[in-house]
């Protein structure tokens, strides 16, 4: 009997004891709440080397991880937006779509815009396109000393990357990757931007006359406001409701760090976007001209897998739809992926949803 009371007594805790440990916890939970909110995760670790510069703009290699007689004859090129960081494209390591190309034999470059000062307030998309994407092109191909390549481009960089593939069919492009690409502004009602920006009251011209480029903190929250409760309520209880999850903590730390990393648009191509793009859809109407050259999708002739997120409320899968049937490509296909804009390449079922579906349709036409 007395040794069956000292045994309780050593694991039983009293009731003030429960509280301690319980404000204890909470504290410490808090503390790591706070360390999250204003600490940056180590994001874009995937090693790499700087091959090019411009301005601004800075061109890295990817250092290969298979043999180069296991590799893709073809290199791949990333092209992400010029109002974000391209790291969400190298999130962490463990979760890294440019980690998983890497290590299924891709020779990966990435084009990093770099951020726009006021200096480079009058950069426009005919600028992105033909200037500095032709120089990229040429250094790729002087590089690996292959006269073809694929390229990638995601959200405004599918929009740069297409009219590219457009302009310059002849220059070697051989597949075209595009991802949550806006494309077609016919729908007016289509999305929260979509509507924003056609309302009579908004003035593209008064903005860039006020800031020279459009603050990131701007475009930013406009994004955000898109979707209010779940950006600004929901993501900060679902952190703390799994505060103690290392692996959702963790997946949640990069992307806040990626989200948190903004950056200005230059405020020339903030207009273009916003006027010949969003209001005047020039490029499906076939009226857009960059430099004085139009830009007319039937030239397209690369082959081309259109990636469209079923959930994306930032480009609606409607403004990605309809350029399939105006490229002139003979080998083209759209790939579904439920999911958000971000969601379908950074979230946490990348890895099955969407990576092995581009490394399937690319490595087949990468040799």
């Amino acid at each position: 009997m007395t040794e069956t009371i000292n045994s309780n007594s050593e694991t039983s805790t009293s009731p003030f004891e429960d509280v301690c440990h319980q404000w204890h916890q909470a504290t410490k939970n808090l503390d790591q709440f706070n360390q999250l909110l204003t600490r940056d995760a180590k994001i874009a670790q995937t090693p790499k080397q700087l091959v090019w510069a411009l301005n601004k703009a800075k061109l890295y290699r990817y250092v290969p991880r298979v043999a180069k007689d296991k590799q893709h004859r073809v290199p791949l090129l990333l092209v992400f937006a010029i109002m974000n960081r391209p790291h969400v494209l190298d999130l962490r390591p463990g979760h890294s779509f440019v980690e998983y190309m890497v290590n299924h034999g891709y020779d990966v470059f990435l084009l990093d815009w770099g951020i726009p000062g006021l200096e480079d307030r009058d950069l426009k998309y005919d600028d992105y396109t033909l200037e500095y994407l032709p120089r990229v092109i040429r250094k790729l191909k002087a590089i690996t000393n292959c006269q073809e390549f694929s390229m990638l481009g995601w959200c405004l960089g599918a929009l740069i990357s297409t009219m590219y593939a457009s302009l310059r069919p002849e220059d070697g492009l051989k597949n075209l990757i595009l991802l949550t690409a806006p494309l077609d502004f016919a729908d007016k009602e289509a999305g929260g931007f979509t509507k924003w920006v056609n309302h009579p009251a908004f003035d593209p011209d008064r903005i860039v006359e006020a800031f020279g480029n459009v603050p990131g903190e701007v475009i930013d929250t406009g994004a955000k406001m898109l979707k209010p409760v779940e950006n600004y309520v929901s993501n900060y209880i679902n952190l703390w409701e799994n505060i103690e999850d290392t692996s959702r903590v963790e997946a949640w730390h990069a992307m806040n760090t990626w989200v948190r990393d903004i950056i200005p648009m230059a405020g020339a191509g903030y207009r273009q976007l916003i006027t010949e793009f969003y209001k005047e859809n020039r490029l499906m109407e076939g009226t857009l001209e960059l430099r004085g050259e139009r830009v007319d999708l039937s030239r397209l002739q690369a082959s081309l897998f259109n990636v469209i997120a079923e959930g994306d409320h930032i480009t609606p899968p409607c403004q990605s739809e309809r350029i399939m049937d105006l490229v002139g490509s003979q080998d083209k296909e759209v790939f579904r992926v439920r999911g958000g804009h971000i969601g379908i390449m950074a979230g946490r079922g990348a890895e099955k949803s969407t990576w092995p579906h581009i490394d399937a349709w690319l490595g087949a036409r990468s040799e």
